[in-house]
């Protein structure tokens, strides 16, 4: 159940053009999320944000961590990226320049996932406005509208 602070964003407004496999894998990776309660908020970019997806598309994901856990949270993330679903593999960005990402790979069929984790205060400066997806009681919301 949620609470009265959730904002919950309704499948209906995901693209159109998200295959059946990466939808089925999100909706678990949005409720794995939820259950967590050193998670604050789930965001997708990229072909998401756009509505561009094709079967070649990665889901791009900013997980929103407490910032009183986010320590906690990325020593365990690799634990915590297969709770949400049949990981394969993951690891860390910091062949790209970016340590708080965490690439994983699902599957079958094979999907490509990178998780993001920042706590509200690194939500900005960004460049692009994420689609919140879910947001335990507003920290994502007013963490984005503070911020370019």
């Amino acid at each position: 159940m949620a609470d009265a602070g959730d904002f919950l964003l309704d499948e209906r407004a995901w693209p159109a053009s998200l295959a059946d496999a990466p939808r089925d894998l999100l909706r678990r990776i949005v409720s794995g999320v939820r259950r967590n309660p050193a998670l604050l908020g789930l965001a997708a970019a990229g072909s998401f944000r756009s509505g561009a997806m094709d079967e070649f598309s990665d889901l791009d994901l900013v997980v929103v961590v407490d910032p009183s856990r986010a320590d906690a949270v990325r020593e365990r993330r690799a634990g915590l990226a297969a709770e949400l679903g049949p990981l394969l593999c993951a690891f860390t960005g910091e062949h790209v320049g970016e340590p708080r990402l965490l690439i994983c790979l699902y599957g079958p069929p094979l999907l490509h996932v990178d998780l993001k984790f920042l706590p509200p205060s690194q939500l900005h400066p960004r460049v692009e406005d994420p689609v919140v997806l879910w947001d335990r009681d507003g920290a994502v919301r007013r963490a984005l509208a503070a911020g370019p």
